[in-house]
């Protein structure tokens, strides 16, 4: 059982479940169900899809997660930040192109990102979400949400698809579906009733978020607003556009039918946007279970988390539903309605799989508008614009990083943004390292330990002695800044003793490779000619293996590595015979 447990985490969830938790939980999942149904169908709509296929983007993901998922609460299902990735993969080119219909491509896609998400699980990769750091999340979140909210305007305003001298811009970069958008706004193209209802609909949600936020305020606004329309389809019928009729039943297990001659066409084109949804999804996944474990106090296996994020891709891929995530906006939901534990999700996908078998009707009375009024208002939560003043209160450069994130995605498109901003956090790490800090230290009296000077102007150095610090890894991009460093500290300065011994307080330095190696090697020599001894003090044990290996440990010799800077100093003064009197000497 415990094998299996392993691998099927559910098991051990119904093996330990309390009989008491199971009142919660069926009233957290009836909660959930009556959020999960509206959202589901707006973010299948926001991906270019029919609104049914965001019902089965939601019900199997839960089903799966019960059963493989390590959490005790985390709902799975469409998110905000994917739909309009997946939009842009199945609109733009594939479908044009006739190589299969909207559905099939996101089914393919889907399975896609299933495979990446449990290779990623299996091999260990979750680290990768650490390419993500905040200034960028927050960039592209703020890219995505924006251009998310431009393209459901067209919705909300009852306006055609967008076009631009024909062009069919949906799915496209935020600047283009803007341009579009204003060209349809000034062409007299909104319906105005449309555009009240949506409006109205939007600003019932967002009311109800700042000051009723338990209150199930999407469920309401839907049920006022669909009642408004049906009202208005009375006496005058189809002026407000609705879903219309939704397929009866249960989705049924298909594969997405493509031969290999289109998959290998297909998977090559796709692949970009796969790659950029799993890492959103993972780094999504990754940080909420995290999140919730700690306020459980649980512990989750965060492989597991990858893979149980990998099945449920995969098979809502073979139930014509689209790539999924956790979500940062139902799991809270979940948690203050009383769930216990994930049944509570499981029982959500029950009730709406009953409710598309029984009464699909409905849900087909819902308007469209009002599906583009809630993925706006999950927009406008998702936008994070007051961390984005704080980044430029606290640092500034991380803030411009954020900024140039940002208008990656709205200009270039929301993959080609993703992968921007991944290559600017890769840069920015770079850029760091290779231009790291360094400094001179001395000692301040009464002060334990050696100072930065440049901050401490009232230390004091010992004559002919410089300690210097190098604040990174000495690697192949950052060894000849080193270098320079060191000859511009040692060359004669007529007002100061001559420089006798140079020691690197190596505490940073955690590898030194091969190319910064032969640098030190070439650089003990030039100083060798000069009189001046290079020493280290503080240097780590891999990084001194690395001396070791390329022979000059042991060519220098253990009298020239030094476990603190105090030990270092006394040998100098042993050596050299430099007078020089501490403040810890005068005290004593």
């Amino acid at each position: 059982m415990n094998r299996w447990s392993r691998w099927l985490p559910g098991l051990a969830l119904f093996r330990d479940y309390r009989r008491e938790w199971l009142g919660n939980d069926l009233a957290a999942g009836l909660v959930l169900t009556a959020m999960l149904i509206p959202v589901g169908m707006g973010y299948a709509e926001t991906a270019g899809l029919p609104a049914v296929t965001g019902l089965y983007a939601t019900i199997i993901p839960l089903l799966v997660y019960t059963l493989v998922g390590p959490s005790r609460v985390l709902i799975m299902g469409p998110d905000s930040a994917l739909s309009g990735m997946i939009a842009s993969a199945i609109l733009l080119p594939l479908a044009g192109a006739h190589l299969g219909s909207p559905i099939e491509l996101a089914a393919l896609l889907s399975c896609m990102v299933g495979v990446i998400c449990l290779i990623a699980g299996w091999a260990r990769l979750g680290f990768v979400t650490e390419l993500l750091s905040k200034p960028v999340r927050i960039g592209y979140l703020n890219g995505i949400a924006l251009t998310v909210i431009c393209g459901q305007l067209v919705t909300l305003t009852g306006m055609p698809k967008l076009h631009i001298d024909g062009t069919l811009i949906q799915g496209h970069s935020l600047w283009l579906q803007l341009q579009a958008v204003l060209s349809h706004l000034f062409s007299g193209d909104a319906h105005w009733m449309t555009t009240l209802v949506g409006m109205a609909t939007l600003l019932i949600i967002k009311s109800f978020q700042r000051w009723r936020p338990r209150w199930p305020g999407i469920l309401i606004a839907t049920l006022l607003s669909s009642v408004l329309v049906w009202w208005l389809d009375s006496l005058r019928p189809g002026r407000i556009a609705i879903i219309g009729a939704i397929p009866s039943g249960f989705p049924s297990f298909a594969l997405p039918g493509y031969d290999w001659s289109h998959l290998t066409v297909l998977i090559p084109q796709l692949l970009p946007t796969a790659l950029a949804i799993a890492l959103v999804a993972i780094a999504d996944v990754s940080v909420l279970s995290r999140t919730f474990a700690e306020q459980f106090d649980d512990d989750v296996d965060p492989d597991q988390e990858l893979r149980a994020l990998g099945w449920a891709n995969f098979a809502t891929g073979f139930f014509q539903g689209f790539a999924i995530s956790a979500s940062a906006s139902r799991t809270p939901v979940a948690i203050a309605a009383g769930a216990k534990t994930r049944l509570a999700g499981a029982i959500s996908a029950v009730s709406m799989g009953i409710l598309i078998v029984v009464w699909p009707q409905l849900l087909g009375h819902v308007p469209r508008t009002v599906l583009a009024a809630i993925v706006i208002a999950a927009c406008l939560s998702l936008m994070e614009w007051k961390a984005l003043h704080r980044l430029f209160q606290l640092s500034p450069g991380e803030g411009l990083i954020s900024v140039i994130c940002l208008g990656g995605v709205m200009v270039m498109g929301v993959v080609e943004g993703i992968f921007l901003s991944v290559a600017i956090a890769l840069g920015a790490f770079v850029w760091k390292a290779w231009r790291p800090y360094d400094t001179v230290l001395g000692r301040i009296a009464e002060t334990k330990g050696y100072h930065d000077i440049s901050r401490h102007p009232e230390a004091r150095t010992v004559p002919g002695l410089i300690l210097f610090r190098w604040d990174a890894p000495l690697f192949f991009a950052n060894q000849e800044l080193f270098r320079q460093r060191v000859l511009q500290l040692t060359r004669a300065n007529p007002d100061a003793p001559a420089v006798r011994w140079l020691v690197v307080a190596a505490e940073p330095i955690t590898d030194i490779d091969i190319t910064a190696a032969d640098m030190l090697e070439e650089l003990d020599r030039h100083l060798s000619r000069q009189g001046i001894t290079l020493g280290f003090a503080e240097l780590k044990g891999p990084a001194k293996d690395r001396l070791r290996r390329n022979g000059l440990y042991a060519k220098w010799g253990e009298k020239r590595f030094f476990p603190t800077l105090g030990k270092a100093v006394d040998a100098y003064l042993a050596a050299t015979g430099v007078a020089w009197t501490d403040w810890e000497d005068r005290k004593a």
